[in-house]
């Protein structure tokens, strides 16, 4: 064999395989009308740290077979750079005075109660099981590459409980700052994508999990399970897709049960992830950050397909995120949820299942019966 096909047979071998997703079968059950029937929860992943027996692992250098559709090119950047914009026009700025904002105390709870907050973003406190749960925290004024926040933060940090975990949706900045995540014990157990573990322990953090998709890991009684989106990665030049992204679905022991989707596009992840978890409590999903959509809609929701993807999921409530905080596109401020409400009603559902909360404001879901039996993922 020559060199050149000894070179050639090499890469052929060392070639990224396109990801199969282990559950479409659940969706083609759902789909002919087939309930599909619950399995054994396979043993959770242990937490990562001192306490638990997980170590480090190891993982692909990139995750770009996970992509759900390409990134752009040189012919799309030089698209948006004659006609495209980062931010909304003179009269979209208009309204960013009636943007929500009604801080208030955070709801008491206890074991039974699930309750949310939204911090703004996709900030979110939420109460599940006993714990005090933040999601993608960013307490920061700003991020890098985009204006201030239009919006302050809705709780104080000084407000908080303690917090007893961290879930993480991916690394673009306006998801994982820095700045916040040095406030933390560096003992706070983290919960992050594939591949981002590192960047948690080079800052000292000593308990960090790291999970594939549909993995779980468990703390407290409550259930963590990492799931697809429909988005990517990047925080430098040279790190594109090197680490995972998702969304997360947390289930507490009396089976209530709050799906955070982080940063994501429309498409059938939704539809997978409400066949493998179903009966879904509340969706956390974004509305926002979607004009223009020939360069956004692949990794960004509008309002009506948030609307969409709340019904694929199975979820019976939805709150809306991912608007009124940083201008990371040209929709006008308020646009986000005048659409989704619109959309809302359109599709016939309950108003009051739609909590469409002011920045700084929370809602508490009613608690199961002592007598609910717990829901576990589908097999």
């Amino acid at each position: 064999m020559t060199q050149q096909a000894q070179q050639t047979h090499k890469a052929q071998q060392t070639q990224q395989q396109p990801y199969t997703d282990p559950y479409a079968d659940r969706v083609e059950d759902r789909q002919a009308g087939q309930q599909a029937a619950p399995g054994a929860l396979a043993p959770p992943r242990a937490p990562g740290g001192p306490d638990g027996t997980g170590g480090p692992r190891r993982w692909p250098k990139s995750f770009a077979d996970r992509l759900t559709a390409p990134l752009p090119g040189l012919r799309a950047f030089a698209r948006f750079a004659r006609e495209g914009a980062l931010r909304p026009r003179p009269d979209g700025l208009a309204d960013i005075q009636r943007l929500p904002f009604e801080p208030g105390p955070l709801p008491r709870v206890d074991a039974r109660t699930v309750a949310v907050t939204w911090a703004g973003h996709a900030s979110w406190v939420v109460r599940i099981g006993g714990l005090t749960v933040l999601t993608d925290p960013v307490w920061s004024r700003k991020i890098l590459g985009t204006p201030a926040r239009v919006t302050p933060v809705g709780v104080a940090w000084s407000a908080l409980p303690r917090v007893d975990a961290v879930v993480i949706s991916h690394n673009h900045y306006d998801h994982l700052d820095a700045p916040t995540l040095r406030r933390l014990p560096r003992d706070t157990p983290v919960f992050v994508p594939a591949g981002l573990g590192r960047w948690f322990t080079r800052r000292r953090f000593s308990r960090v999990t790291e999970l594939d998709w549909w993995e779980g890991a468990e703390l407290g009684g409550v259930r963590f399970d990492f799931v697809p989106a429909h988005h990517w990665s990047k925080r430098s030049l040279i790190d594109t897709c090197r680490t995972l992204w998702g969304g997360w679905v947390l289930t507490d022991a009396h089976g209530q049960r709050v799906y955070f989707a982080g940063d994501t596009g429309y498409g059938h992840w939704f539809e997978r992830i409400g066949a493998r978890y179903p009966g879904i409590d509340l969706a956390l999903l974004p509305i926002g950050a979607y004009d223009p959509r020939w360069w956004l809609s692949d990794v960004h929701c509008d309002p009506e397909e948030a609307v969409r993807a709340a019904a694929d999921l199975g979820a019976r409530r939805m709150a809306p995120m991912h608007w009124g905080t940083f201008l990371l596109s040209a929709e006008p401020v308020l646009e986000p949820l005048t659409r989704v409400r619109t959309a809302w009603e359109k599709e016939g559902r309950p108003r009051e299942d739609l909590w469409d909360l002011p920045v700084g404001a929370s809602r508490v879901l009613a608690a199961r019966g002592a007598g609910a039996r717990p829901r576990r993922p589908s097999a």
